[in-house]
């Protein structure tokens, strides 16, 4: 039985241009693996976290940022008072890939430390 990594436990590879992007049965599979994402214009995901302030915002926000340096996987952010709008695609091929994914699950992990403590 082959084992499978939890999208969140995988790593951003780096993507090359000039591959096709996912099509859209494939990230509707991925779309499963997570909580809350929508795909928009079958070429991003994206969510909406919501804080209680901003301070926790800028918390939640820096800690993706950490992230998305570690994984070389950067989202758009829209920073407002409470709320955080993450978009994910990747852009060398104008849609979406499995990284997307990968970030999406650790941007949750993230997330569900600020909901939880």
């Amino acid at each position: 039985m082959k084992n499978r990594l939890k999208l969140e436990e995988k790593k951003c590879v780096p993507c090359i241009g000039g591959i096709q992007p996912m099509k859209k049965d494939d990230a509707l599979k991925y779309l499963k693996s997570l909580n809350g994402w929508d795909i928009v214009n079958n070429k991003k995901i994206k969510k909406s976290f919501k804080f209680s302030n901003f301070k926790e915002t800028m918390d939640f926000v820096n800690k993706v940022a950490d992230t998305a340096e570690h994984e070389g996987h950067h989202p758009d952010i829209c920073l407002y008072y409470g709320k955080a709008d993450i978009t994910l695609w990747t852009h060398k091929i104008k849609g979406l890939h499995e990284n997307d994914f990968i970030m999406a699950a650790k941007i949750d992990r993230i997330a569900k430390s600020f909901y939880m403590g």
